[in-house]
């Protein structure tokens, strides 16, 4: 299975990499998780327009990954779920895109696009720890499907 996070972010060095690194390769078991970072310059000329113009371009970057193959988009107003429900995200998939947007979320059309809208809790948290939390989701999930014991 291939598991691509795609987001709205600028290509940065981070004290969160070396934990990137270590979930990546707990998930690698069951899967294949590419880490895409977008931050074209449509995106960086948007930030300085408007909060509308931003979610456009964020629409743009973010869309040719949301065709041919099973969509989630994290964003504050989704829908929160448990590890039990966000594991049956990852069942009998072959591909699976989580995304996530830009300070200024999503416009609702590009909401409806996608197959799915969670939420990681009601907490407003940067998009770094948002990527731990949602690859050790990714690594929770496929023990909960293969009853591995990580996730009692």
């Amino acid at each position: 299975m291939n598991i691509d996070i795609v987001s709205i972010a600028k290509k940065e060095k981070s004290i969160y990499d070396p934990l990137y690194k270590e979930l990546e390769k707990m998930i690698s078991r069951f899967a294949k998780v590419t880490d895409i970072e977008l931050f074209p310059k449509d995106v960086a000329k948007s930030h300085t327009i408007s909060p509308v113009a931003s979610q456009q371009a964020y629409s743009r970057a973010l869309k040719p990954y949301t065709e041919k193959s099973f969509s989630v988009i994290l964003h504050p107003d989704g829908k929160i779920i448990d590890s039990f429900e966000f594991s049956k995200l990852l069942n009998d998939k072959m591909s699976v895109k989580f995304l996530l947007g830009g300070a200024y979320g999503f416009e609702d059309s590009f909401l409806k696009e996608s197959d799915v809208v969670i939420s990681l809790g009601k907490l407003t948290m940067s998009h770094k720890i948002a990527k731990v939390v949602l690859l050790e989701q990714i690594y929770r999930g496929f023990s909960i499907l293969s009853n591995h014991p990580y996730h009692k």
